[in-house]
């Protein structure tokens, strides 16, 4: 087992606490510098956020609510891809379930749209590919609506 630096020696290069450094690069942190108590705050304080506990009712409450954007989702694909709903009012007036879609997910639903088309347009629009329908803007909805119009 590797000898970890002494109390109060701290390695140049190494970064994981879990194993010592190798390196012969240490320095001694005067015990009243503020960089030596910085360093020994931030190797002492590690917490970790959790999400707070939730009960057996409130997990089954939120699958099944999961669950249900998922069908409505699906479903509103296919009718994307069928032509019972248009993509413009979509992007426009999205509906709630929607609001947390890939706006990119939604245009690879759109009949003659595969990939590359998808990414060209959001590309044009100044639009990543991982944006949300909630998550545009008001300039960015109009803007896809108007180079999708423009396209088709």
């Amino acid at each position: 087992m590797h000898a970890s630096p002494p109390l109060g020696m701290f390695c140049l290069q190494s970064r994981k606490h879990q194993k010592p450094c190798k390196s012969a690069k240490t320095f001694r942190l005067d015990q009243g510098s503020s960089l030596g108590r910085l360093v020994r705050l931030m190797v002492a304080t590690k917490t970790h956020a959790q999400a707070p506990a939730r009960s057996l009712d409130q997990r089954m409450e939120a699958l099944q609510r999961a669950n249900d954007v998922r069908v409505r989702r699906a479903q509103l694909k296919r009718d994307l891809k069928a032509g019972q709903e248009s993509i413009e009012d979509i992007l426009l007036d999205p509906p709630e379930y929607v609001s947390t879609a890939k706006v990119f997910d939604m245009l690879m639903a759109v009949p003659k749209f595969g990939r590359v088309k998808a990414a060209r347009l959001l590309n044009q629009c100044r639009i990543s590919q991982s944006k949300t329908v909630g998550g545009l803007s008001e300039r960015q909805r109009t803007e896809l609506v108007e180079l999708f119009n423009h396209r088709s």
